[in-house]
């Protein structure tokens, strides 16, 4: 699979949810809790390398912050609320990749001629 292909085909909402959802659960899993941050860290800049590619720098900036807006309220939502942890990262990781479906990854359509 060629650069561009992947460019224009691989979902970045994937790795926004592998992001999270993984980094929490090798984190949690090893005990390491830098382990789960380098995941993290790895599937977001990933994951921007696409938005730059698909929407630019600002799209790529809004999403970024989105997803790192979705690991701090995940630790919120468990810390602070009581949340249980797998709970607060499923339903951040639902809302981040949705968003980031719909904003990066959805094809665009063209306006119909009239």
């Amino acid at each position: 699979m060629s650069t561009a292909t992947l460019t224009r085909r691989f979902p970045s909402s994937v790795l926004v949810a592998a992001g999270l959802a993984a980094g929490f659960g090798i984190a949690q899993g090893t005990g390491v809790r830098a382990l789960g941050g380098a995941v993290f860290a790895v599937a977001g800049l990933a994951a921007a390398w696409l938005w730059v590619q698909r929407r630019g720098w600002a799209v790529a900036l809004g999403l970024g912050a989105l997803y790192v807006g979705a690991f701090v309220l995940a630790h919120v939502l468990a810390i602070g609320v009581g949340l249980p942890g797998w709970l607060a990262v499923s339903l951040v990781t639902i809302a981040a990749a949705a968003a980031t479906y719909g904003v990066a990854d959805r094809p665009r359509t063209a306006v119909a001629a009239r």
